[in-house]
């Protein structure tokens, strides 16, 4: 007997792969703190500090398609909503306890994202020593474009990585600098939970972060992926 709910479930999260026509279905998204030294010193820190994480629910996502202008809302309760635009690793085969050396084993692909903040409400909680979810997982606060499986994503690990709003540069850096990189990351997360097919993991942002505004135009590259177009409404 097919189960019944109070009202109608919500529907699955998916992103598109690139050359399938199957689409990608998100379980959970996962946030790596501070993992570009450069951006680190900019945030007040210094040092290869051990690596931290936040979560997006699912639905916070707002998928893009390749070629196409996304459009994300300028968000409630903030006067400063930054950019961070990231790679984002998509996980095929689920575990716990991971080694670095076998995380390759689990990724199903890459796609460009923005981890959008509402900086001043995290700032806010930073200083009062609590969560940081309002500034962070609020909606539509994690645009992706699609996902392109690891055997036609290149080198995205060592990919350069780049952010320009209104047509001039904002973060530009090469994936090869983050602190903690892919496999290190992948190995520290499945320590403290188990990952399932569908998570995401945003990896961290380079330098460069900083504020847009309603109407402006970002777009986001990792060489190797399609480009992430989003225009602030």
């Amino acid at each position: 007997m097919a189960s019944e709910y109070v009202f109608p479930a919500p529907a699955v999260v998916s992103i598109p792969v690139v050359g399938q026509p199957a689409r990608f279905p998100v379980h959970r998204i996962y946030c790596v703190g501070r993992n570009y030294e450069d951006h680190a010193k900019e945030m007040g820190f210094t040092g290869r500090e051990p690596p931290f994480f936040f979560m997006k629910p699912a639905d916070a996502v707002v998928v893009v398609d390749a070629g196409e202008t996304g459009t994300m809302a300028y968000p409630t309760l903030t006067k400063n909503l930054h950019h961070e635009i990231e790679l984002v690793v998509a996980i095929g085969t689920g575990g716990k306890n991971i080694l670095a050396a076998d995380a390759h084993k689990h990724i199903f692909g890459y796609a460009v994202g923005l981890d959008m903040t509402r900086r001043d409400l995290q700032g806010e909680m930073k200083k009062q020593g609590r969560p940081w979810d309002i500034g962070k997982s609020f909606e539509q606060s994690a645009p992706i474009g699609p996902i392109v499986p690891v055997a036609a994503a290149g080198d995205a690990p060592n990919a350069e990585i780049a952010l320009q709003v209104n047509g001039e540069d904002r973060q530009r850096s090469t994936v090869s600098k983050l602190i903690w990189n892919i496999g290190e990351t992948i190995e520290h997360l499945s320590a403290a939970w188990e990952l399932q097919p569908g998570d995401l993991i945003m990896t961290g942002t380079p330098e460069g972060v900083g504020a847009v505004v309603a109407g402006d135009t970002l777009v986001g590259t990792v060489v190797g992926l399609p480009t992430l177009t989003v225009k602030i409404a």
